[in-house]
């Protein structure tokens, strides 16, 4: 298997003073394939494409800001001895959690404040969301970072000395959990894109699904995905009872979506939609 064998790199090409990284690139393929998605899921529900990309556009700023803000506070000891490294995004470093809470914050106030369900906008994000991500989570490969534990797996990916934890400097092969959090991902985005279709062809049906069904179960099918790979990895985060943070608000966002799932399918189809 070809992770088992090449050691990737963080640069593509340096030419002049411009240096060309594996994870801007995938980061900015993340985005296009991500809004070519929503732009065609929004159609099949009569949404203006335009004013629909404008909302993904502000929403994926202000979740990649988030994501950087609460990255650079999990690690806070670090940044606070080199302030200037808080600005250097293409060395990776956007935690996830960070963007989903503010990406989501700004979709549902642009959205009410357009006068658009942002329910139904959500929905129609959530499967570009988890497609983004599983094309981003390439680029933690790239940068030799958020593997997991030592293995012995034919698929395990080699580790630089230099980006090894000082405790298994003797390792040389890890977990891949870029890979398994991207496969995942992908099986995700298509169960959330057949939701989709499945909503499409009961539309005549008396009692439709409320809006916001596929968007919460993209948050609890995530955060089960996230759980299982977060106990393998290996990377710095804050310790909270034993258990690393990521696993808790993992844990905190299937409860509060399965809540809101259930009191949603609680109200009469035409308060829901």
């Amino acid at each position: 298997m070809f992770l088992h064998t090449w050691h990737p790199q963080p640069l593509i090409a340096a030419l002049g003073g411009f240096s060309f990284r594996w994870y801007g690139l995938l980061l900015a393929l993340a985005a296009l394939v991500g809004f070519g998605l929503i732009q065609r899921i929004g159609r099949r529900y009569r949404l203006d494409v335009n004013r629909l990309f404008d909302l993904a556009l502000i929403t994926l700023v202000a979740g990649s800001i988030g994501a950087r803000i609460y990255h650079v506070l999990n690690e806070w000891t670090y940044y606070w001895a080199r302030p200037t490294e808080m600005w250097k995004v293409w060395n990776g470093g956007l935690a996830l959690h960070g963007g989903l809470i503010v990406g989501a914050a700004a979709l549902f106030i642009m959205a009410r404040r357009w006068k658009w369900n942002a329910w139904l906008i959500a929905d129609v994000m959530a499967p570009a969301v988890a497609l983004g991500q599983a094309i981003g989570r390439w680029g933690n490969y790239a940068n030799q970072e958020l593997f997991g534990r030592p293995t012995l797996l034919p698929w395990g990916i080699p580790i630089d000395p230099l980006n090894r934890p000082p405790a298994y400097v003797t390792q040389t092969y890890f977990h891949p959990t870029f890979l398994y959090e991207s496969l995942g991902l992908l099986v995700i985005a298509v169960l959330l894109w057949l939701m989709h279709r499945r909503r499409w062809r009961m539309s005549a049906s008396p009692q439709p699904q409320p809006y916001g069904a596929i968007a919460l179960a993209y948050f609890v099918l995530y955060s089960v995905l996230r759980i299982s790979t977060e106990s393998l990895r290996l990377d710095r985060t804050p310790i909270i009872g034993g258990i690393r943070l990521p696993i808790l608000v993992s844990g905190l966002i299937i409860v509060v979506a399965l809540v809101i799932l259930f009191i949603r399918y609680r109200r009469t189809p035409a308060s829901s939609v």
